[in-house]
Order: structure tokens, then C-alpha cells, then sequence
């Protein structure tokens, strides 16, 4: 008989009395459970500590760390650094998956079963998460994510994945790096269409808490980081125009680029990684073709 896989999970979160609890029930309706939650409480001023105090007392296999107050949310490194404060403390040496998970999602009850069975037919698969949907005018909306992007709200790794690529980089736009990095060691990388995958963000992608301008520049300030070329955040600022705010999110992703290229910022420094980042991001406006080829699953017709 093939044991269990054990899943363990890491969730950095901060002033999330709004969502969490739907969160904690999502996670302890699973027919899947983790063998270990590690919850960091970042410096929370609302209701967050009770409501994970009361969770930990009702099950054991949730654990809550405090980490000091840093004085205010800091997302990006901030977020990367409360999860390893807690992925350094996890007690579980015997697992096979590693989750980072934020405080404001919701999912089905059989969502880690399902992603599970996506791993156990393909060999390369090295991280997945389902598709985030968020509430816009009363109505589930799909965020827009690339297929081999996987969720950031829900970063889900093979334990071997995540080791071999170094786990995650402590800046801004970290998941974008994370899943193009498991791309250059071999791994294939989905976010899965799927019904029993399909989860909603309560908190909308390239939001703040600070207004959606200092979401958008912020992300624009990571796709520079990371290394997108000019003419590649030019793309996404367009497509992104799309989809709401009409015109104005796009316009300040493609502000937050301009203004982290004329200031002192640097960029990830990681010659093999930029040229492989160029060469997906050229396939991707389909005027060339990627570094990496990938063997397909061993299961056919798995990902259509």
C-alpha cells in the first residue's frame, strides 16, 4: 500500500480578522489534512490572535508562532520572511509537500485530494495550485493567471522542488521567481483548471491595503526585479488594462516598472535565470521559443 503523502503548511499572515475563518474551515474540511499548520502571526493589532489561539486549541496539529511586530504590513520580503520564521520552526521532519498559504482564501473540501492526484501522474511536477476567483459586483470572477504560474495565495511545492531551487527569494514578486526558477531545474510548474481547484481570493490580486495604485506600482516594481524586459511589462501592462480597474491597472504595473528603472534598485542577479525568463517571455508573445524542454506527463491528455 502507498502511504499517505504528508503535506505541511506555512501561512504568514497579519490583521486578517475578515477572512480568516473561513480559511480555517476551509483547511480542517479537508479529506486531506496536513500534518502540521504552522500559522505566524506577523504583528497582528485586530482579532487574528484569538481566532488562531482557537483554532490551535481545537486541533494539534495546529501550531501559532508570534513574531514581533515589524510596525506596519510589509508584503513581498516582508510576507517571505514571516514564512521562514515559521518554515525554520516546523517540528515535521517525515513530509513530502510544502504549502505556503495566506489568511484570506477560501476552498472545497477536496482541494489538496485533487492537487494530490495531479503530482502522482506526473513526475515533473513540481509545484500547482488550483484558480484563484475573486467577487466583483456579487459575481465569482476568475483572476487571470498564466498556466504554469502557480497561485501565489497558494504556493504548493513538492518537498524536492522547493529544496532544489533554493525555496523562495526575500523581495518583491518572489512566487514569479520561484515558479520560473523550477522551470530551469527541470520541474513543471500549473496552476489547474479544475473544478475541485477552483478557490476565491477574498482579498483581490494587485490590491493593497493601501489602495489598488500602490498595488499595481507594486507590482510593476516586481516584474522590473525580477528581470522582465521593457518591452515584455509593456504587454502586460495592456492586457492587464483589460480586466478591472479598466485602463488605470495597467497604467500604474507599467508606472511601478519605469519608476524602479530610473532609481537605485537592483535587480535579481542571476544571469542563467534572465536569460531563461527572456526566452519564456518571448515564447509567450510568440516571437521565439524557451530555453527548457520538459518531459510530458505519463499520463497523456492529463493537463487539456
Amino acid at each position: 500500500m502507498n502511504k499517505e503523502p504528508k503535506i505541511v503548511i506555512v501561512s504568514p499572515i497579519r490583521d486578517e480578522e475578515d477572512y480568516l475563518e473561513k480559511t480555517i474551515n476551509s483547511l480542517v474540511n479537508q479529506t486531506l489534512l496536513p500534518v502540521e499548520w504552522v500559522i505566524v502571526d506577523d504583528g497582528s493589532k485586530d482579532r487574528t490572535p484569538e481566532i488562531i489561539a482557537n483554532a490551535a486549541a481545537k486541533y494539534s496539529w495546529i501550531r501559532v508562532i508570534p513574531k514581533e511586530d515589524r510596525g506596519e504590513r510589509a508584503v513581498g520580503p516582508g510576507v517571505v520572511e514571516a514564512f521562514y520564521y515559521g518554515y525554520n520552526r516546523i517540528q515535521s521532519s517525515d513530509y513530502d509537500y510544502i504549502c505556503k498559504m495566506d489568511g484570506d482564501i477560501e476552498f472545497k473540501p477536496d482541494y489538496f485530494k485533487t492537487l494530490l492526484s495531479y503530482f502522482e501522474r506526473d513526475s515533473h511536477l513540481g509545484a500547482a495550485s488550483g484558480k484563484p476567483y475573486v467577487y466583483e459586483d456579487g459575481k465569482l470572477v476568475e483572476e487571470r493567471h498564466s498556466d504554469e504560474m502557480v497561485a501565489g495565495m497558494i504556493n504548493f511545492y513538492k518537498r524536492e522542488c522547493f529544496e532544489n531551487i533554493g525555496g523562495f527569494v526575500r523581495e518583491v514578486h518572489w512566487d514569479g521567481i520561484t515558479f520560473h526558477r523550477a522551470r530551469m531545474f527541470g520541474w513543471r510548474t500549473r496552476s489547474l483548471r479544475h473544478e475541485d481547484l477552483e478557490f476565491i481570493h477574498l482579498r483581490k490580486m494587485g490590491t493593497s491595503y493601501k489602495g489598488i495604485v500602490t498595488g499595481r506600482m507594486r507590482w510593476g516594481r516586481g516584474q522590473y526585479f525580477m528581470g522582465t524586459s521593457l518591452f515584455y511589462v509593456c504587454a502586460i501592462s495592456l492586457y492587464r488594462s483589460f480586466e478591472k480597474p479598466y485602463i488605470v491597472g495597467g497604467f500604474w504595473i507599467f508606472m511601478g516598472y519605469l519608476k524602479a528603472l530610473f532609481s537605485p534598485m537592483k535587480r535579481y542577479d542571476d544571469k542563467a535565470f534572465r536569460a531563461s525568463l527572456h526566452a519564456w517571455q518571448r515564447e509567450r508573445l510568440k516571437i521565439g521559443k524557451r530555453i527548457e524542454n520538459i518531459p510530458e506527463p505519463e499520463v497523456s491528455g492529463l493537463y487539456s
